[in-house]
């Protein structure tokens, strides 16, 4: 398969590229400079000429504070591009695979959310990238969105992706105490990415770890336990108390209602995949 991989530098694109290459994939990945995903002419013209079968789109500006104070350009990025991208996907035959997110939720649901659940989303990143997942759907009927959210694995900039290093430094760990929602780990994030890509069955899917949801406070303690690391301090905090300027759900626990339906395995419970990362993160 002749898969496009959007967002080359980050975390989830660069598990997506090194997934697909060990799959026997003719992988084309681009980072920002090679492949503007706001510019339609750019975006034609790598499409045009590389003819991809399937295009993963790990591209986005996930900087939720930021995007509060500059809507115009989180629409243009998480919202335009995703349809541009999707046109083009229309024009060469090919499927597309665009991440978005459990920010789209307002967070007031007791439970985990489900495909069954209407979008609420509070912040100005949220309602970007859901009208990236419409706006992508109505210009290719081949577009696959997956929700996800919590991600950590190698390469990571988010507490959750730095939470071993930082405990294995010895560093003195905040972790916001309620606020909820289900890890998931780049490395499989990226198997079950392509996967869709591959199944091609257009759809709204939630993709992420197995098992109950947990808090930040709970995860960094089972980070801290699966490491190793012997008397590290943990400080737990409110959300409220970070007084941050964009509102975030404080339950953004998600549930899938058909990837089981449709062939797909369980991923995996969250806390075997954190014991995988934090081994592998060792060597």
């Amino acid at each position: 398969m002749k898969v496009l991989v959007t967002g080359a530098n980050g975390m989830v694109a660069r598990a997506t590229i090194e997934h697909c290459a060990a799959r026997g994939d003719e992988v084309f990945a681009h980072d920002h400079q090679s492949l503007d995903i706001t510019d339609e002419a750019n975006v034609r013209e790598t499409f045009a000429r590389e003819r991809p079968d399937a295009v993963i789109n790990c591209a986005a500006w996930t900087d939720v504070d930021a995007c509060e104070s500059d809507a115009e350009r989180a629409y243009r990025v998480n919202a335009r591009a995703p349809e541009l991208l999707a046109a083009s996907c229309r024009r060469v035959g090919a499927s597309l695979v665009t991440i978005s997110t459990d920010y789209i939720f307002d967070g007031t649901k007791e439970g985990f959310y489900t495909q069954r659940d209407d979008p609420n989303p509070a912040s100005v990143y949220g309602a970007a990238k859901l009208q990236g997942e419409r706006l992508a759907q109505a210009a290719s009927a081949r577009t696959t969105v997956v929700r996800t959210g919590w991600i950590f694995g190698r390469g990571g900039t988010n507490f959750l992706a730095t939470v071993i290093e930082r405990a294995r430094r010895g560093e003195r760990l905040k972790a916001i105490s309620d606020m909820y929602g289900t890890p998931t780990y780049a490395k499989d994030l990226a198997a079950r990415l392509r996967a869709l890509a591959e199944l091609d069955l257009p759809g709204v899917y939630h993709v992420i770890n197995g098992g109950a949801g947990t808090s930040f406070e709970e995860f960094a303690r089972a980070a801290v336990e699966v490491s190793g690391c012997k008397g590290v301090e943990l400080e737990c905090v409110s959300a409220s108390s970070l007084r941050r300027p964009a509102p975030r759900p404080i339950n953004s626990c998600l549930r899938c209602l058909i990837s089981e339906a449709v062939g797909l395995a369980p991923m995996r419970d969250w806390r075997e995949a954190l014991a995988d990362f934090a081994a592998t993160s060792a060597e």
